[in-house]
């Protein structure tokens, strides 16, 4: 049942331990107790909101920065990602096969805060060799959520 729970809030966040049950056939207090253990045991990390960039009208950027980096003795890449995930701008890490190391995801009022923080703050580490940042364009989807791309068609072709 842990796993149907996972599931549902894993779909829809937003649930309660009455709809789950409901939904499951059991009752509120077992679902409420399970949610809890899954909590504590860290299965479940957190919640968050999916939003929509183009609703939200935000001016942050988004980049995708691929880290190439040299092994530690006894540690390889860890000790290098243990240090950028302590980095509160930096929304995701990820240990990556094929052409580079490790993939960041990171927020940032604009490009020059992102290629500044790159240059700053993540090509200074030791170990870290060299480093590529793709900025995001558009969002169609995010965390399995899709966003409908605008209507109108901002770019100026055609003038």
């Amino acid at each position: 049942m842990k796993d149907k729970i996972i599931s549902m809030l894993e779909n829809d966040a937003r649930l309660t331990a009455a709809q789950i049950a409901a939904a499951l056939g059991s009752d509120e207090k077992t679902v409420s107790a399970m949610i809890e253990e899954l909590e504590n045991e860290g299965v479940i990390a957190g919640y968050k909101a999916i939003i929509n960039p183009e609703l939200r009208k935000s001016d942050t950027v988004s980049a995708l920065i691929e880290l190439k980096i040299t092994p530690q003795r006894d540690r390889g890449f860890n000790a290098v990602a243990e240090r950028i995930r302590n980095y509160p701008e930096i929304q995701s890490v990820y240990l990556m096969s094929g052409g580079f190391d490790l993939a960041l995801m990171m927020e940032g009022r604009t490009m020059r805060d992102i290629a500044y923080f790159v240059a700053e703050k993540l090509a200074t580490i030791d170990g870290v060799t060299s480093t590529a940042t793709h900025f995001v364009l558009q969002k169609y989807k995010d965390n399995g959520i899709s966003f409908e791309a605008e209507k109108e068609d901002k770019r100026g072709i055609g003038w």
